[in-house]
């Protein structure tokens, strides 16, 4: 019985092993997707994040909402805009900016969901 038990185990997890692996996005995805989170995941990127989550900014009002040097945020701006995280646009003499996507702004706000959450045991 226990032999039996044990094969019908062996059996789903292969199911399993094989369903995962044909949902396995290609290798350069997976890498676009590891620098998506690698440029999210710094510190300072995402309290620039968290400060866009409240609307449109230009680089003056980022570096105030996230007590950070204009210099030092306009990098950091230049980096989550070459990874696609923000986008950009410019009105008169200003550039402003904000989250790409509702996808990027759904990754923020589950993190941030996720701060009080107790793994289940």
């Amino acid at each position: 019985m226990a032999e039996r038990e044990n094969a019908l185990e062996a059996c789903e997890h292969e199911m399993l092993a094989v369903r995962a692996k044909k949902a396995m996005p290609k290798e350069e995805d997976v890498a676009q997707m590891c620098a998506a989170f690698k440029a999210i995941g710094e510190p300072s990127r995402m309290k620039i994040l968290l400060a866009l989550m409240e609307g449109e900014m230009c680089v003056y009002h980022i570096a105030h909402a996230v007590d950070g040097l204009q210099s030092n945020v306009s990098h950091q701006l230049r980096l989550l805009k070459d990874a696609k995280i923000i986008r950009s646009r410019r009105e008169g003499k200003n550039i402003l900016y904000s989250i790409a996507d509702e996808h990027i702004a759904s990754i923020i706000l589950m993190s941030k969901a996720h701060l009080h959450c107790e793994p289940k045991e």
